[in-house]
């Protein structure tokens, strides 16, 4: 479990074998599943968990508190630095894991005309493991290295807060 760099950017939070780790038999039994195919996966789901980040309002007060910025609109903060993240690493890896399955991994091999279809019961659980944990580290809000000092310090620890959300 570590973050896949290239140089000092952070390409995927998680890596083929930690997928393979999660669900060994959906690779048994899925030969389309290739390890080209999940890594792919793994590092367009690092750029959405880096998105959705960004669009948190918890983000937003993170960044205009750390840096004491001026912003006159959302679009002017940046996003996140991956490589920032030094703390609850194996979170992020997880997070990655479970963005993959149940946005492209999963979808690819499920058979929607059955309702009870093992892959479609595999999308709702891990869309919902993706949900609490993300949640949890908004919530959190400790592992992000603002100053770039290869340390967490109190001063940037801001817990958040998430508005939960109805899905129906």
């Amino acid at each position: 479990m570590a973050f896949i760099t290239s140089g000092q950017t952070v390409v995927s939070f998680a890596e083929y074998d930690d997928v393979e780790t999660r669900d060994q038999r959906l690779f048994e039994s899925n030969e389309g599943v290739t390890a080209d195919y999940v890594d792919e996966t793994l590092e367009r789901s690092t750029e959405r968990i880096l998105s959705l980040l960004r669009s948190t309002d918890w983000w937003a007060s993170y960044y205009i508190r750390q840096s004491g910025a001026n912003i006159s609109t959302r679009a002017d903060i940046p996003g996140p630095d991956a490589s920032k993240i030094i703390d609850r690493k194996n979170d992020f890896t997880d997070l990655c894991v479970y963005h993959s399955l149940y946005e492209y991994i999963l979808p690819k091999i499920a058979d929607f005309s059955d309702e009870n279809n093992a892959e479609r019961q595999k999308i709702g659980y891990y869309q919902q493991k993706f949900n609490t944990l993300f949640n949890e580290l908004i919530t959190a809000g400790d592992w992000y290295d603002y100053d770039d000092d290869d340390t967490v310090e109190s001063s940037e620890k801001t817990p958040g807060i998430v508005s939960l959300r109805r899905v129906r």
